[in-house]
């Protein structure tokens, strides 16, 4: 994995691509590509990349050009999982490779198939391709949007990158935030909507879109979505089918001339993987290693919830003794989580999910002590319809985004100026239509199977891609590259059109993934209830945050007052609400915490709001 940004700027070379301007940029992508930073430099475009080395560790260098071809210059970050099959349908066309890396082999796909190489790319990846003879720069994005790329247009002149702290650092490229945008912060977030950057005019490629640039301007063209099909299997082919598809993806991800090594929370998706990858790593002689992550005192302070009806660590253990694995159990300390609630938003480049994203932060750094890439499981709730929202016929029901039916709530925080500007239900609701309409749907879909097509569509296009935001940027700030098995197209593709009685076999969350993996995990994990990402319950979490917002208060003069009511501050230290903020992990400690992001964000980032 890796870091890459670049500049076109045919008519203000010395404003846009000044070598200041560039050598800032760059040194921002050193945490996602500590092993290696070049530049390449024309008459009209500037391309950077920064190199976490992970397959063919003595070549691969980018800006890649080929002597063979040397119209075309590439940087790319990611991983392609078909790269043999694309290797030997090249060679069968006459091209040569001097390296084994999957670099060599996307940039001549591109030659050879320009733009429509995208649907034949299989993996996570966001590349840019400069034509030095056309003056044109390709850019895309994968099917899923694991890996990000963000862009803005600036009189004349695009400049785009993996984060958007490379854009921030070009001293043209200001952090304003727009009315907007303080509606993204206090209404969706930590989601945010597609293809929106938050600052003012910071875009980014949307899941699914590649773009051409030149002279006349960005042309955006959507490459990908779900269609629904009718379902050509019956239950028995569905679940060898899964079967087939799940092990596959997990086995061409284990790929790597690195140490890899797998999360393992003792929940079923992240066990089916390291069950997988135990196996393939048994056939080559080596052992496994997987890595948890727990709370100091977790055991003592834990307490069962609809959501979060046990601990991990029985299960963990059963694992670790059925895999035979070498495990890492990794915990954290309260203050420790809390301190990196602000190294969190210096990753994300925005205020993000609390504790949820600190602990991974934590964790992430613990796991690249041992090993350069991971395995997670992340995207299978969506996917498979995991989540209570899919599963309980009165939520699934409910109008609205389900992870978030605060809207009221959250706009209650906005000072009256804003709230006025601001039509909150509006702002929400407009963004929630125009995904439900982009959902296809075949015409005779009964009315439960078009909403839970609708509720595939929310979650890949907002709740997912928080999660995917979330785990790119925790784990490339510690040059950790984390790879998500079950965020592969095909899995994607096929399950979209699967009927909810196969999804929901037996009335298990995931059902039908459960019965496709039988006899590859412990009964007692394979049909174990749904637990989402551990968070701490210890009572000091909510002390500390808490303190911390007493503290911002007296100073009276914290950018955060800019934004929200210091009397709904105070109200909420006092309070403990049962709906959550976002999704099923941010309660009123996370609350806290993330209005601390906030405020910390708005002066880390000299944040100017101008409404």
């Amino acid at each position: 994995m890796c870091g890459i940004a670049g500049i076109v700027d045919g008519e203000h070379r010395m404003k846009y691509r000044n070598q200041q301007a560039v050598e800032d940029m760059l040194d921002t992508m050193k945490r996602r590509g500590p092993d290696q930073q070049n530049i390449y430099t024309d008459e009209a475009v500037t391309l950077l990349h920064a190199r976490l080395s992970v397959m063919d560790l003595q070549h691969g260098k980018q800006p890649m050009q080929l002597k063979s071809d040397p119209r075309y210059v590439m940087v790319y970050n990611g991983e392609l999982y078909n790269t043999e099959e694309l290797r030997r349908e090249l060679q069968k066309k006459g091209y040569a490779f001097q390296e084994t890396s999957d670099t060599e082999v996307l940039l001549q796909a591109f030659i050879e198939w320009k733009e429509t190489v995208v649907e034949r790319l299989n993996g996570i990846f966001a590349f840019a391709v400069w034509d030095k003879k056309a003056h044109r720069l390709f850019m895309a994005r994968d099917r899923m949007g694991v890996k990000p790329l963000f862009y803005t247009l600036q009189e004349g002149a695009m400049l785009f990158a993996s984060e958007m702290k490379a854009l921030l650092a070009h001293p043209q490229i200001p952090a304003i935030l727009h009315a907007d945008g303080i509606a993204e912060i206090m209404l969706l977030g930590p989601g945010r909507t597609p293809g929106y950057g938050v600052f003012h005019n910071i875009r980014e490629l949307k899941p699914g879109q590649y773009a051409w640039y030149d002279h006349k301007g960005m042309r955006l063209t959507t490459y990908f979505h779900l269609q629904d099909r009718e379902h050509p299997n019956d239950f028995a082919t569905t679940v060898q089918t899964v079967h087939d598809l799940v092990t596959d993806s997990i086995r061409r991800q284990l790929i790597a001339d690195v140490d890899v090594a797998t999360f393992l929370s003792g929940g079923l998706d992240s066990s089916i993987i390291s069950a997988v990858a135990a196996r393939e790593f048994k056939k080559q002689g080596k052992t496994l290693h997987t890595f948890s992550v727990n709370y100091e005192d977790n055991e003592k302070y834990f307490h069962s919830t609809k959501f979060q009806p046990n601990s991990d660590q029985h299960y963990i253990e059963v694992m670790q003794n059925f895999l035979q694995s070498d495990h890492h159990n990794i915990v954290l300390k309260t203050e420790d989580l809390v301190d990196a609630l602000y190294t969190a938003v210096d990753a994300r480049d925005l205020p993000g999910m609390a504790d949820v994203d600190s602990s991974l932060l934590l964790f992430c750094k613990e796991i690249r002590k041992y090993c350069t890439v991971a395995l997670s499981g992340e995207c299978a709730d969506e996917i498979f319809g995991g989540y209570p929202w899919y599963r309980d016929p009165k939520i699934r029901a409910t109008y609205g985004f389900p992870w978030a039916q605060s809207t009221k709530y959250r706009m209650g925080f906005l000072n009256e100026e804003l709230a006025e500007q601001i039509n909150a239900v509006t702002y929400v609701d407009q963004r929630y239509q125009e995904t439900l309409k982009q959902s296809d749907i075949l015409c005779n879909r009964t009315k439960e199977e078009r909403r839970l097509r609708e509720m595939v569509n929310l979650n890949m296009k907002w709740f997912m891609q928080t999660l995917l935001d979330r785990k790119d940027r925790m784990s490339m700030y510690n040059s950790l590259e984390v790879r998500v098995p079950f965020c592969d197209m095909r899995i994607a593709e096929y399950l979209y059109s699967v009927p909810w009685e196969f999804k929901d076999y037996q009335g298990y969350e995931k059902g039908l993934l459960r019965e496709a993996v039988k006899g590859l995990l412990p009964d007692e994990v394979l049909w174990r209830k749904k637990s989402p990402y551990p968070k701490t319950w210890h009572p000091k979490y909510r002390a500390l945050v808490s303190r911390q917002m007493e503290e911002l208060l007296a100073q009276g003069n914290e950018p955060l007052l800019q934004i929200v009511k210091k009397e709904k501050l105070q109200e909420l230290l006092r309070e403990d609400r049962s709906i959550p903020w976002y999704g099923q992990l941010m309660n009123t400690p996370q609350t806290i915490a993330y209005l601390l992001q906030v405020n910390y964000w708005l002066k880390k980032y000299h944040v100017q709001i101008q409404v």
